[in-house]
Formats: structure tokens, C-alpha cells, sequence
């Protein structure tokens, strides 16, 4: 009996000194931040490295004799689409564009909107007022329609996608970056700063930033997801990334008009759609709780 207890004993003590809540920790930590972000790997991977690494026809310009192949066929593994298009190019193709509108137009928010936060912050008063109030009026408007008339008015490309996402991406990101720099502008480390002759922008730069910086990108990588969705909105619509040009969005608007008949074309970008999303999401959602101690 003392035997067995021993031997339970010592199969229940901690391994190498480490106890067993902070080993069940560490996996954990490694299982909720580790598996969102092989997914991202593999998806930034597959939609920019993939094509240049497979056998993939162009994504425009198929043969119409090629029309509405189904999934296995030789040389188009998820088949064609109507207009003879291999369906696998497209979607990549449309996955590089969905990513470098949502990384171009959080990095436009971080860059613009944190900076426009940080500085209404640090300055406070009169200064404070009037930038959050003319952000208020960008909030103000639904983001999805304050998108479209922006699209609607610059015209459907690549590059007015981008700054039309920007109008709400840069106010979003201005009001958690004030917030931040307002809970950080009174700690003591900033007040020495000052009193040891620091200018305005040094402190800013040197001292604020990187405090607020691991906000921002927690709160970009949410976003992610957000700007994937309305770009794929904007594309559906006519007024994102215009056709023939792929993007998960208009491959759904293409799909949509022949449902009945290949609703493949339209589960594989939505497909597509949905696990880029989750993804991002669990992502920043993970990475928030960690910093927070959750």
C-alpha cells in the first residue's frame, strides 16, 4: 500500500520543478493562439506563394468549351466556372486580393487612425474635442453605407476599395488608440518624460506608442475579418474589385446567377470566406484574452 501510494505520488508530482496548472497553461496558451494562427500561415500562404508554386491556369480568360467542369476534372481540381475559369486559380487569386485590401486598409487605420487617437489623447482639451467630434460624425453614418457611397463615387478598383474601407477603418481605430493613450499619458514614466525636457512628438513616438501599439494590432487583427466581409460586400455589389478580376466576392455574385445548377461556384468562395474570417477573429480574439490574463 505505501509502495503504490509512492508510486502515485510520485506520477502526480510536477515534471522537472514545473507545476502542473503552469505546464496545462503553456499547452493551453499554445493550443488557442497556436492553431488560429497556422491557419492564418496557411492561408497567406496558400493565396500568395501557392500560385506561384502550382500548375494553376490563369484565373481570366478561359476557354468557354471549359465551362462548368465538374470538381477532379484533368487539370482543374475544384472544376471550372461558367466562363471556362479554373475555379481553384480564382479562388487564390481572389484570396490575395481579399488579404491586400484588409491588410492595406488596417495598416492605413493603424498608421493614421493611431496616430490621430494618440495625439487627441496626449493633447487633451479644446484639441480633443474637436477631433473626436469630427470623427463622431464619420461614426455617425453606417459604416457599410458610408462605405458604398465612397465606392460609388471613386468607381470600382483596387485602389478606391482600399480607401473607401479606410473611411471607417481610421475612426475605429483613433477612438481605442485616445482611449489607450489617455490611460497611460498619467503614469509616472510619462510625467518624468516631460519634466526631463521630452518634446511632443518624442514622447509620443518613444513613450506612447510602443503601450498602445499591442491594442491596436489586437484590435486590427478583429478587423481583419470585418474588412474581408464588407470588401466581399462591396465586390457583390459591383463596386469592390471589378470583374473579371477574382475576388471572393464577385465569385460569389457570378456563382449566385447559375445557383440551381452549380451551387459549387458558390460554396467554395463562401467556404473560403468563412474560414479566412474565423480565423482572424479567433486570432485576435486569443491573443486579446492572453494579454489580458484570461
Amino acid at each position: 500500500m505505501a509502495l503504490a501510494d509512492a508510486t502515485i505520488g510520485v506520477a502526480l508530482a510536477p515534471v522537472e520543478g514545473i507545476p502542473r496548472s503552469a505546464r496545462w497553461a503553456k499547452v493551453r496558451r499554445r493550443l488557442v493562439v497556436g492553431i488560429p494562427a497556422r491557419f492564418v500561415f496557411l492561408l497567406l500562404f496558400l493565396c500568395f506563394v501557392g500560385p506561384l508554386i502550382l500548375p494553376l491556369p490563369s484565373p481570366i480568360g478561359g476557354n468557354v468549351l471549359d465551362s462548368g467542369l465538374p470538381p477532379g476534372s484533368p487539370g482543374h481540381p475544384l472544376g471550372t466556372d461558367v466562363n471556362g475559369n479554373d475555379v481553384l486559380s480564382r479562388l487564390l487569386y481572389g484570396g490575395r486580393a481579399s488579404l491586400l485590401v484588409a491588410i492595406a486598409v488596417n495598416i492605413i487605420g493603424l498608421v493614421v487612425g493611431g496616430a490621430v487617437g494618440a495625439i487627441s489623447g496626449f493633447l487633451g482639451g479644446m484639441a480633443d474635442t474637436i477631433i473626436m467630434r469630427g470623427l463622431d460624425v464619420l461614426i455617425a453614418f453606417p459604416s457599410l453605407v458610408l462605405t458604398i457611397a465612397i465606392a460609388q463615387i471613386l468607381g470600382p478598383s483596387l485602389p478606391n476599395t482600399i480607401l473607401a474601407l479606410s473611411a471607417f477603418s481610421i475612426p475605429a481605430v483613433a477612438r481605442i488608440a485616445r482611449s489607450a493613450t489617455i490611460r497611460v499619458v498619467n503614469m509616472p514614466f510619462i510625467q518624468a518624460a516631460e519634466l526631463s525636457g521630452s518634446t511632443t512628438s518624442r514622447t509620443l513616438l518613444r513613450h506612447i506608442a510602443p503601450n498602445i501599439i499591442p491594442q491596436l494590432l489586437n484590435f486590427a487583427l478583429l478587423g481583419m475579418g470585418i474588412v474581408i466581409v464588407t470588401e466581399g460586400a462591396l465586390s457583390f455589389l459591383g463596386m469592390g474589385i471589378p470583374a473579371p478580376a477574382p475576388s471572393w466576392g464577385n465569385m460569389i455574385f457570378e456563382g449566385q446567377q447559375s445557383l440551381s445548377a452549380t451551387p459549387l461556384l458558390v460554396l467554395w468562395p463562401s467556404l473560403a470566406l468563412l474560414v479566412t474570417v474565423l480565423s482572424f477573429n479567433m486570432l485576435g480574439e486569443n491573443l486579446r484574452d492572453e494579454m489580458s490574463g484570461r
